[in-house]
């Protein structure tokens, strides 16, 4: 199931290891489909694919007619994850669907989420959705990790881009063994599929090759958003004095502490603003400002723009029809 702005890295990784199993095994062909809401060709990173309307490929659970073959699994892929189409949510929450393995791919598990499908499960998403998600789907258990598959095997879900291929892995190595995943590793390419529990990201200072002291105060500032610490009691808190401190950040963030911890924090509230329906106050206080002028000052300084700007922007774009749809 392709929804605007899908991911065609994400959709590549399921195909492909899709069609390599084919190869590798011979007690379940798969054919995989591409699907929309209305059968249009769906903007994937910038290419339009053909896709059948889902009216026309129901059921997709059940027995199936003579000459047919029964659907296993549906995937859905979404950049943005909420916001879609009540009848899509409906359908999705039908006993047609309810008997099929349902995946949420990138954004695609916030779909699931929005339609009630995930209740008391392990999910994840593309990392930088998380934070809304868990304030708006507190009744799923939303990780970080490259990829969750359930006890059932029925609700999967992972990240975005080469993620798909670590969830295919594992989720194909579960129905046909060990030893194919291994195969399937191998045939796509890869040194490792990475396992549960893995995290999507490295830290900033892991990725800049920066020291364990700069790795510790940011891990010290991502976790006080909503109380942010003096950079004096980061210093201290990591064991290091402020000059050292600031001299740390200088040659491998070229920022000052403070600054690059207003930067999170603003960071972390416009993720809340266009994908939370927090009010912008409580998003304010979450991110450590005092009051909505304190944090709209703050925020009209570091992006051009007030939190309310950014709101109406999210609003107006959620209310724009689709090409085609009647205005």
């Amino acid at each position: 199931m392709l929804l605007p702005g899908a991911s065609l890295l994400a959709l590549a990784g399921v195909l492909s290891a899709l069609r390599e199993v084919n190869d590798l095994q011979q007690e379940a062909r798969y054919a995989p489909e591409l699907l929309s809401q209305d059968g249009r060709s769906v903007d994937c990173s910038g290419l339009m694919l053909p896709t059948t309307a889902l009216a026309q490929a129901l059921p997709l659970a059940g027995p199936a007619e003579p000459g047919q073959a029964n659907w296993h699994a549906l995937f859905v892929l979404s950049a943005e994850g909420e916001g879609t189409d009540l009848a899509l949510q409906h359908w999705l929450r039908s006993d047609a669907a309810a008997a099929l393995a349902l995946a949420g791919v990138d954004g695609g598990a916030a779909v699931l989420a929005e339609a009630g499908l995930l209740r008391g499960e392990r999910a994840t998403v593309n990392g930088d959705l998380v934070e809304a998600l868990q304030e708006d789907y507190p009744d799923v258990i939303w990780t970080g990790n490259v990829w969750e598959i359930n006890a059932k095997a029925n609700r999967l879900s992972c990240a975005g881009g080469g993620a798909s291929l670590d969830l295919m892995i594992a989720w194909l190595g579960g129905l046909h063994g060990e030893r194919l995943a291994q195969d399937l590793t191998l045939r796509l390419g890869l040194e490792r599929a990475r396992g549960p529990g893995e995290r999507q990201r490295r830290s900033v200072a892991e990725q800049r090759g920066g020291s364990p002291k700069l790795a510790e105060a940011l891990s010290l500032m991502e976790a006080n958003l909503s109380e942010p610490l003096p950079t004096e009691e980061v210093a201290r808190l990591v064991g290091v004095s402020r000059r050292q401190l600031e001299r740390l950040f200088k040659q491998h963030l070229d920022a000052l502490p403070s600054r690059y911890y207003l930067a999170l924090r603003l960071n972390r509230a416009r993720r809340l603003l266009q994908q939370s329906s927090q009010s912008i106050l409580q998003i304010g206080l979450s991110c450590g400002f005092s009051s909505g002028p304190h944090f709209s000052n703050a925020y009209k300084t570091h992006f051009d723009k007030t939190p309310r700007d950014e709101r109406s922007q999210r609003a107006a774009a959620l209310r724009r029809p689709a090409p085609g749809d009647p205005a």
